[in-house]
């Protein structure tokens, strides 16, 4: 069974007490999440995202993201994606510039590329190759709590799904929506 971990922690604590890598999977053609919703709703007007690092809507993530680099993190992030993408994946993907240059590595999947792949049912974080943070949402795609799982059956599912689809994924600077 499956240990469950306090959900005390936080995002910020658990990355900050990474020591190697951080991997992300993202398997969801559309988030719902409150704090995008008005510029997501702007770059379908305009076409225009924010891509200042040091922005209010930014700068938490880019510092956590240059620290954990800086410590000797790897931090990479996969997005299962289908084709033609969504509007909101087109949204998501202007937007990567700015993990990429915080020191995130990204890569796209498009997901018939993924119809193989022993994936876990919802988005996840494995930190260190041992604890693995579930994100959940409805099916809106707002959040809907997470959940931390330690113990290594479930660690290992994940990694292995997160390393295979990785090794298939398109690099963010050559994948094209």
């Amino acid at each position: 069974m499956p240990q469950n971990k306090p959900q005390r922690a936080s995002f910020e604590e658990l990355l900050n007490s990474a020591t190697r890598s951080a991997v992300h999977l993202e398997m969801r053609d559309s988030y719902g999440i409150a704090g995008e919703a008005e510029e997501f709703e702007q770059w379908k007007r305009t076409g225009e995202v924010d891509l200042d690092p040091e922005s209010e809507g930014w700068s938490r993530w880019t510092s956590l993201v240059r620290g954990a680099v800086a410590r000797g993190v790897v931090m990479r992030r996969a997005r299962i994606v289908s084709e033609p993408v969504s509007e909101y994946i087109k949204y998501e993907h202007a937007t990567t510039v700015v993990n990429v240059g915080a020191g995130e590595q990204v890569r796209w999947l498009p997901r018939r590329r993924a119809s193989d792949i022993a994936l876990p049912g919802n988005d996840f974080w494995v930190f260190d190759d041992h604890l693995v943070r579930f994100n959940h949402f409805t099916g809106d795609g707002d959040g809907a709590g997470f959940e931390h799982i330690e113990d290594r059956a479930v660690a290992e599912l994940c990694a292995n799904a997160f390393e295979a689809v990785w090794e298939r994924g398109i690099p963010h600077e050559e994948y094209k929506v």
